[in-house]
């Protein structure tokens, strides 16, 4: 087996962290294409005796169990294995192990891919295209988990949660490697099944290898499990596009509330699935967008899109000049700092700051103008992160990273601030093709707990900005109750408490950044990955004016 075929010949997740919004660090990996697999004849030494066997070749024996029986019933072919034991493969190569591990520190820890990948890559001196295999492996496999476990469920005739969870997690990286990447079906079966007996024993191996070869052998699996899925024409499309569907539900509700059709709901679910490219911000008077090289963005004037490689390897990255930010994300920073306001303009609050992107390109903003930024940040972890991604930013224009509830800054500081960006915690369902495993880990139930939250940090903010002063209410969700159901009630709240607060047209503000951005007809502005190539970023300007 060559390297090549081991990586597929074909890998493009790049493995590096993108975006801003909600956590530390967004890795891009993706899903990649489903296009025919390629055979490699660099292998044929290695793998001829599985190319001609790859017709014939089963299960071992019989489990008592019953899961081998189960799976060569899927098989339809004999139990017996073709191939001597000396010429199965007994491991797998590294990339494969670790996605592997990462899945199962998913599964077992509730870790975040994200944050797990990059040192184990480092550890393990996976580098290059090994990595990149690594990263489109496991976050494939994570963000289309729904519509592997359905393939799986009809392949194996069992359903998942009769499955143990690392030979299901075995089977889900395997699928992958036959639906969703260019591996050859030879190398995808057959080294998969090398992690099977390298990281869950023989037994299991034989099984894996009875659904991969059933796997293998279906040309249209979209329509086999979407006709499984029943007659609803909403959970089909959430099971072909590996949603949970309340999560579809939720976005097709939030699409036409924001002003688009329910139509479009296949193509934003699709667009969830595809691999984000690594998006780069120059900030302001520390980069130029030509020094980080790749493509100029295409709604902010500060990004820039890479092509692939280790945006550490970018000079301004490494000394904190630039970073890695979502367009989406930068655009709502800037819409904050050229929302006009009346009076002085000299002293900028980020409410909730880590991991300290927006931070970052506010602090830049405010030292071009004179300004200075208030960095608060509740946890003190990420509150380092702010410090770290400020470290570029002239002294004068950071007043302080602050460690504090920001729900309590407006009462401390009332009408303190010029400026005010409150990038709420939310569900993060405008980055899921950022969070591979966040669609799976949220429930309807946290929608109204963050709600709350939500609506306590906008209260605290028109309190913390002055009369005359703006306050930008940001959230990488679209769900109309993380967004303008939030804003009703801070305004409602507003005028009990004998503020007098306005709305600001963002899209026009927006479009000044922004002339070629595709918006809507309302006041506030909401992107979206399938229309501009961007997170799901809301954004409502509000002014304070009593």
């Amino acid at each position: 087996m060559t390297a090549d075929d081991r990586r597929d010949g074909d890998a493009r997740g790049a493995g590096r962290p993108d975006g801003d919004s909600g956590g530390a660090g967004r890795s891009a990996g993706g899903s990649g294409g489903a296009g025919r697999p390629r055979g490699d004849r660099r292998d044929a030494g290695r793998q001829g005796v599985e190319r001609r066997d790859a017709g014939r070749q089963g299960v071992e024996r019989r489990d008592a169990s019953g899961r081998q029986r189960g799976a060569a019933r899927a098989e339809g072919r004999s139990t017996r294995s073709a191939a001597a034991p000396s010429q199965r493969r007994r491991g797998t190569d590294a990339p494969r192990r670790a996605a592997f591990d990462v899945l199962r520190a998913v599964a077992d820890s509730d870790s975040y891919a994200n944050l797990v990948l990059p040192p184990l890559l480092r550890e393990r001196g996976i580098r290059g295209r090994d990595a990149a295999f690594a990263t489109e492996l496991a976050y494939g496999a994570l963000r289309l988990r729904g519509r592997y476990d359905a393939v799986i469920t009809l392949a194996a005739d069992r359903p998942t949660d009769r499955i143990d969870g690392p030979v299901l997690d075995v089977l889900r990286l395997g699928v992958h490697q036959l639906l969703g990447m260019r591996v050859p079906p030879h190398a995808a079966v057959s080294e998969t099944v090398g992690l099977a007996r390298e990281a869950v024993g023989a037994g299991p191996a034989q099984f894996v290898n009875a659904v991969l070869r059933a796997v293998e052998r279906e040309a249209d699996w979209d329509a086999r499990i979407a006709d499984a899925a029943g007659d609803d024409p909403l959970l089909r499309l959430a099971t072909v596009e590996s949603h949970p569907v309340w999560v579809a539900r939720a976005l097709r509700e939030a699409l036409v509330a924001h002003g688009r059709t329910a139509d479009e709901l296949a193509a934003l679910l699709a667009a969830d699935n595809a691999a984000p490219r690594v998006t780069l911000v120059a900030r302001p008077g520390l980069a130029t967008r030509d020094e980080l090289g790749g493509t100029p963005g295409h709604l902010a004037p500060t990004a820039a899109t890479l092509g692939g490689g280790d945006p550490a390897a970018v000079e301004a990255v490494r000394e904190g000049r630039a970073g890695v930010q979502d367009e989406g994300s930068q655009l709502v920073a800037l819409a904050l700092a050229a929302a006009p306001l009346d009076g002085p303009d000299v002293r900028w609050l980020d409410l909730c700051a880590g991991p300290g992107g927006k931070a970052a390109l506010l602090a830049a903003c405010a030292a071009e103008r004179g300004a200075r930024l208030l960095a608060n940040e509740l946890q003190p972890h990420r509150a380092r992160l702010v410090e770290q991604a400020l470290r570029a930013v002239p002294p004068g224009a950071v007043e302080a990273v602050r460690t504090g509830d920001g729900r309590l800054l407006g009462d401390d500081e009332p009408g303190g601030y010029d400026r005010v960006m409150v990038d709420a915690p939310c569900t993060g369902l405008g980055a899921l093709r950022r969070r591979p495993e966040s669609r799976w880990r949220r429930v309807p139930a946290d929608v109204a707990a963050l709600g709350e939250l939500q609506r306590a940090l906008l209260a605290s903010a028109l309190r913390a900005v002055r009369p005359g002063g703006v306050v930008a209410y940001v959230t990488c969700s679209p769900h109309v109750a993380e967004t303008q159901l939030v804003v009703v009630d801070a305004l409602r709240a507003a005028t009990k408490a004998g503020l007098g607060v306005q709305r600001i047209d963002a899209a026009a503000v927006v479009r000044g950044i922004a002339p070629d951005a595709e918006l809507t007809d309302r006041d506030d502005v909401q992107l979206w990955p399938h229309v501009h190539g961007t997170d799901a970023m809301h954004l409502t300007l509000l002014r304070r004016t009593s």
